[in-house]
């Protein structure tokens, strides 16, 4: 037995699925546009027909650009989206950062660390939740990922470093909120400040002129930097004095002492000592070293105080402060003998017509 032959389709199957075909309705472009402006006014208008009215007039106004349809509503929704996830972040970083004040027994440094922390974790976090609002498919930027990434890295890479400095610092507590740093200015005068606040990207430092250095947190991590409150606030500061070499060595020392000890911020221990410095070509220096433990609040008033209290001891037991002087020897030569000869002609030669002069214009006697 031979199987059945099948059925050879008729020519009139063909026009019929032509003619199918031609009445199944065109396929259209699907537009794209901001989800979560979509989902807010399906909502909306399930709710209330009025307002969902109002709002479908507000997205009718659009402009269409290939597939992503861009309309009043979306530009709307998505600044409603931003400031608020903005505003949330903000909130919520300066409640915990109060917490985290109130609750811990951290010292200032590790609080302020905790802070920075908590900063950085909260917004990391308002992104990424602010883009899932928006319904903003990161993959679709995959074409520009590499290259986007690249320029974001030589932008920011100072940026970053000063973020990672600024958390190295205060991780090793090297540098924190209220030490007094030595910090050098455009000029190359160097002078020093307390720390009022460490950012994001830089340190504030205040000097007592009240100017504010802003000082990158990577240059304070890499370059050498004098920390005169590190381990201790004790300072010690040097006042250097000259007396003449007739003086009274011993008293004048003794006076130096007692002119730093009555000094109001000088400390008592360790207590305050006087060197002789060097024989100098008018004086016999001295250099009185003598500590205090509050720098911020100067070093010059100190020292000013320590000198107008010694001027006063030294006017009372009658030591002399000396000025610079100096001896001009003159050795006999053939030139200088010529230039002085010279000069006592000229001046033989100008009494003499002088009286010549006086003579003249006598009146004679009668």
């Amino acid at each position: 037995m031979t199987a059945p032959t099948p059925p050879t389709p008729t020519a009139s199957a063909t026009p019929a699925i032509e003619q199918a075909w031609d009445l199944a309705p065109p396929a259209r472009e699907v537009e794209t546009s901001v989800a979560a402006a979509e989902g807010l006014r399906e909502a909306v208008s399930s709710q209330s027909d009025t307002v969902g009215g109002f709002l479908d007039a507000v997205d009718s106004l659009a402009i269409s650009v290939g597939n992503f349809r861009l309309s009043l509503w979306d530009v709307l929704v998505v600044l409603l989206i931003i400031v608020a996830v903005i505003t949330a972040a903000w909130l919520l970083s300066k409640m915990l950062q109060r917490v985290l004040r109130r609750v811990t027994k951290l010292d200032d440094t590790q609080q302020l660390l905790g802070q920075k922390i908590l900063s950085i974790v909260v917004w990391a976090g308002a992104f990424f939740i602010g883009i899932d609002l928006l319904g903003i498919d990161l993959t679709a930027l995959a074409v520009f990922s590499g290259a986007f990434g690249l320029a974001i890295g030589f932008g920011l890479q100072k940026t970053f470093g000063n973020l990672i400095a600024g958390i190295i610092l205060l991780m090793d507590k090297s540098i924190k909120p209220g030490d007094v740093i030595a910090v050098t200015d455009m000029a190359g005068q160097e002078s020093f400040g307390q720390i009022r606040k460490i950012g994001v990207r830089a340190v504030s430092v205040t000097t007592r002129d009240q100017r504010e250095y802003l000082i990158p947190n990577e240059n304070l991590m890499v370059n050498q930097v004098e920390n005169w409150s590190y381990s201790s606030k004790n300072v010690r500061m040097q006042v250097y004095v000259g007396v003449s070499y007739e003086a009274d060595m011993e008293l004048a020392e003794k006076l130096m002492l007692e002119a730093a000890v009555d000094a109001p911020r000088v400390l008592k221990a360790p207590p305050p000592t006087v060197w002789m410095s060097e024989y100098g070509d008018s004086s016999v220096n001295f250099v009185i070293h003598c500590w205090i433990q509050d720098p911020e609040d100067g070093v010059g008033n100190v020292r000013s105080a320590v000198l107008k209290r010694l001027w006063w001891l030294f006017k009372e037991n009658d030591i002399e402060i000396p000025f610079p002087q100096r001896d001009l020897n003159l050795r006999g030569n053939k030139q200088f003998e010529r230039l002085v000869d010279a000069l006592a002609e000229r001046k033989a030669d100008e009494n003499g017509r002088a009286q010549e002069d006086a003579q003249a214009v006598k009146p004679p006697k009668d």
